[in-house]
């Protein structure tokens, strides 16, 4: 069974411009921290480009995971609370008792989600060990790499969630495979996620320097390799692997503060925000640099130049959010 939505939180379908509005809205500050007792050498980092990268596994993740990267991502984690209306997951679960975050980042959802459910063991997982030591007695965190052979064996799972793996995963399928073996017959497997290519429903994306930044950087991470658009393919992906009690929803996020309705206006808002802490930079710098030989200065002038478009009322730019969730069967 497949269950489809494409509305969200009760807002009118097409996104109508607030004319009148000012694109000048400041942002809040969010916390950031560090964590894990780990070997020397996987504390260990790459710098380059003025940014600071994971060691381990070197190379196989391109973005960024300092300080001001993990401050982007902890603003993503909240644009996402907004969207699904501060919950964590969308999937039926039921008395979770062990539950795996793969691609965990800064660990806030893992975290937040071994509150909600302290009798649940909670692991994160990510390539980098940026996660808080401070956290529930019930959540861990694990340096692995989600695109490698795992560790935890058949069925070990009751959920399993990730979120926003594009630009960061080549075999995105065989990863959703290995998620269906790892989860309890029964269990449940969610996925959050975008489609990478922003769209505008009026065209006033089209022709800018803000989607030339993206051609060129999305275009960069296909070439090397990586999925850029899992959202759209999720459902297929789970059907093709044997999940069942399929639901899919589609989530339109705005960037910037034009939409006249004040909740799309305010997701377009921590869209901008998460962006403009250094995240055109992050996204572009190592992908162009390493695998299309730019400069560093070249990288820059395209960031800095989609930044300025980005802060234009009269270029309506839209992402789609999926999330997806699906059974193992029973049997």
């Amino acid at each position: 069974m497949v269950e489809e939505t494409t509305t969200t939180n009760n807002v009118p379908p097409n996104i109508e411009v607030d004319t009148s509005y000012e694109n000048d809205s400041s942002y809040g500050d969010v916390q950031s921290f560090y964590t894990a007792s780990l070997t020397s050498s996987i504390l260990e980092y790459r710098h380059e480009n003025g940014r600071r990268y994971h060691k381990y596994r070197d190379g196989s993740y391109l973005l960024p995971n300092d300080e001001s990267e993990n401050d982007r991502l902890d603003m993503l984690h909240e644009l996402c609370l907004l969207v699904l209306e501060e919950r964590l997951y969308l999937a039926p679960i039921e008395n979770p008792q062990r539950v795996i975050d793969l691609g965990t980042g800064t660990g806030t959802w893992a975290i937040d989600f071994a509150d909600q459910h302290p009798e649940a063991e909670v692991i994160g997982c990510d390539l980098s060990p940026i996660q808080p030591t401070l956290v529930p007695p019930n959540v861990k965190f694990l340096v692995d790499d989600i695109e490698s052979e795992w560790v935890y064996g058949n069925g070990q799972f009751d959920f399993i969630h990730a979120r926003y793996l594009a630009a960061s995963i080549k075999e995105y399928g065989k990863l959703i495979r290995r998620c269906y073996r790892s989860v309890k017959p029964g269990g449940w497997v969610e996925f959050q996620d975008w489609d990478g290519y922003p769209i505008s429903l009026d065209g006033s994306l089209n022709g800018t320097k803000l989607l030339r930044y993206y051609d060129e950087t999305l275009g960069a991470f296909e070439e090397a390799g990586y999925e850029v658009r899992p959202g759209v393919k999720l459902e297929q992906w789970f059907k093709d692997t044997g999940f069942i009690n399929i639901y899919t929803e589609r989530f339109p996020i705005p960037y910037g503060v034009w939409p006249k309705h004040p909740h799309l206006r305010k997701l377009g808002a921590w869209n901008q925000a998460q962006a403009e802490v250094n995240g055109y930079e992050a996204g572009a710098l190592a992908v162009l640099t390493r695998y299309k030989q730019w400069t560093t200065e070249e990288v820059m002038v395209l960031a800095n130049e989609a930044r300025l478009d980005g802060r234009k009322h009269d270029i309506h730019m839209i992402f789609n959010f999926y999330v997806v969730y699906g059974q193992r069967p029973e049997n």
